[in-house]
């Protein structure tokens, strides 16, 4: 039988409910891992426990807000005290309202700061000190292409996914010494709750692909959307030992859409 690649492994898995979030505690229970996945939905993080327990019987739900600095720590603290050490953490909590610049509001700003950027702040630094003494460790961020190009009415969204792939990248340079790596994988459109409800009918997808050229918005060169899955192997990959000499890394996964602002039509 094939050795699973991360039997052994404890895993922490944050916007663990559904889409990309649920999406990697899956693969990583598949792969052998022990998984402790946190969301703020304390009822939908459970049920998905519950379901791959059944499956695998490696998966553990908790509720966790990222946005509280303390919450953070103690979730983390238990975890180490009651589950074992933790070897990998994925950042995936993240929010996304649309509204341009001119209508976005102070709580709307904050909101999208706290949870995108300071969520992995909070959840990072608390394994970070404990993978560093042991000198061990991956860290990984979901963050997003639109941290790289600008998009209309999404600056809150994309400044605070900039924020996050930064802060991950300059983490890795600082745990670099201590043999800890730090990675961030970059989705494109993929195929999730936050992605449908930006769509108004039942064109939606085929109007991602194509490209929407009035918002300077270019399309997928692939001519799909991402699955969650295919945003899942990604992580995986970069928290495996395949990946073991690759920190401070971005991995754009968004099927050939470009990294860079398109020119004027």
């Amino acid at each position: 039988m094939e050795a699973l690649e991360f039997a052994g492994k404890l895993a922490v898995v944050t916007g663990a409910a559904g889409g990309i979030g649920a999406a990697v505690v899956r693969a990583l229970s598949v792969q052998g891992a022990r998984v402790v996945a946190f969301d703020r939905d304390r009822a939908a993080v459970e049920t998905l426990a519950a379901r791959l327990g059944l499956e695998h019987g490696r998966v553990r739900g908790h509720a966790l807000d990222v946005r509280r600095s303390e919450a953070v720590e103690d979730a983390i603290a238990a975890v180490e005290a009651e589950v074992g050490a933790i070897d990998i953490a994925v950042n995936v909590a993240g929010v996304l309202k649309t509204g341009t610049v001119l209508e976005t509001s102070d709580d709307a700003w904050t909101f999208h700061v706290d949870v995108n950027a300071t969520g992995v702040f909070n959840l990072s630094r608390s394994v970070a000190r404990r993978m560093a003494a042991r000198r061990r460790g991956a860290i990984v961020t979901v963050s997003s292409n639109a941290a790289r190009v600008p998009r209309h009415g999404m600056a809150a969204y994309a400044a605070s996914k900039a924020a996050a792939s930064m802060f991950t990248r300059c983490l890795g340079l600082e745990l670099a010494g201590s043999g800890v790596r730090c990675n961030v994988v970059a989705p494109g459109s993929t195929r999730t709750a936050m992605q449908e409800g930006l769509w108004t009918d039942g064109r939606g997808e085929e109007r991602v692909i194509a490209g929407v050229p009035e918002l300077y918005k270019m399309g997928i060169p692939l001519k799909r959307i991402a699955e969650p899955e295919d945003i899942a192997d990604a992580v995986l990959f970069l928290a495996s030992e395949r990946a073991r000499h690759i920190t401070m890394a971005e991995l754009i996964v968004a099927g050939g859409a470009p990294c860079a602002p398109p020119p004027p039509p």
